[in-house]
């Protein structure tokens, strides 16, 4: 089961400051969202694969017409919060507000039930476990947020399951999709998306994506965008994560849809024997 979802935000939405967000900053970069979600989509339907767009409720706002490509296109849309603030910068009340905002904005667009959900950053974690009462609260049905070791803003360090499992946190039970994980040496690896997809080489990537019975795969648009501008103040590391390895990884991407089928949520949804799967307390 190999699962394609996107993370949909623009290029300056990798900088995760407490004061960058506001809307007086934001909206003063260029916008990069338009050109690069043509050729993300081009390109599925080039290849005929469906995937889960994970949509800032930002994006619906300002650029309503990327929601309705998406849809029109045939791809689901689910909910990756409103302005892209990490889970840990919100009150369980104002994640609630934002979430609510965001399921709103892109329901308006597609006439459609937004049912599923991924935190920035995968920032749900043992702090904010609340976060699972307010998604199921708000009709969220599967949760893709946990990345399960420790990363940058987020991860959720010894959950320790990189499948299809249901989380039980004060008596919601939510079905989880995780990002997967790949044993290398006796040692746990992501490599699906983002950051790890650009760094590692595309032989790599293929052998261990068919030797993996379960990839969650998160892709951002501006991780096939080699002509963004850089952000002068993030740190020398953040920027090895953010822009290393962009110019070759859209033709790795294209490689892959050719290697492997994918799909979207919903079908893996429908695959799964949810009676089956791990139930984690947590």
């Amino acid at each position: 089961m190999n699962i394609l979802t996107f993370d949909i935000e623009d290029w300056f939405h990798t900088n995760f400051d407490e004061g960058f967000n506001d809307l007086s900053k934001i909206n003063s970069f260029e916008s990069r969202i338009e050109k690069n979600m043509d050729r993300i989509l081009n390109l599925l339907d080039e290849k005929k694969q469906k995937g889960t767009f994970f949509c800032l409720g930002w994006v619906a706002d300002r650029y309503p017409n990327v929601i309705k490509q998406i849809d029109t296109a045939g791809h689901e849309i689910g909910s990756h919060t409103n302005m892209h603030h990490l889970v840990t910068q919100h009150t369980k009340y104002s994640f609630d507000e934002d979430l609510k905002k965001s399921i709103d904005l892109l329901s308006a667009i597609t006439n459609k039930k937004v049912k599923y959900f991924r935190a920035p950053a995968f920032s749900i974690g043992h702090k904010n476990k609340w976060a699972f009462e307010v998604l199921h609260e708000n009709g969220i049905e599967i949760d893709c947020s946990i990345f399960p070791s420790k990363r940058d803003f987020g991860g959720f360090d010894g959950f320790n399951n990189g499948e299809p499992c249901i989380v039980n946190y004060n008596e919601v039970h939510l079905k989880e999709l995780p990002i997967n994980l790949h044993s290398v040496l006796g040692k746990k690896i992501v490599f699906s998306g983002g950051g790890y997809f650009r760094l590692f080489p595309y032989a790599l990537i293929k052998k261990w994506l068919a030797e993996s019975k379960y990839t969650m795969t998160y892709f951002h648009p501006r991780d096939f965008d080699p002509g963004q501008p850089v952000l002068s103040d993030l740190s020398t590391m953040r920027k090895f994560k953010s822009y290393y390895g962009l110019k070759g990884a859209f033709p790795k991407f294209s490689k892959m849809l050719d290697d492997f089928n994918f799909c979207d949520v919903d079908t893996a949804n429908a695959m799964i024997d949810w009676d089956k799967v791990s139930k984690i307390k947590i």
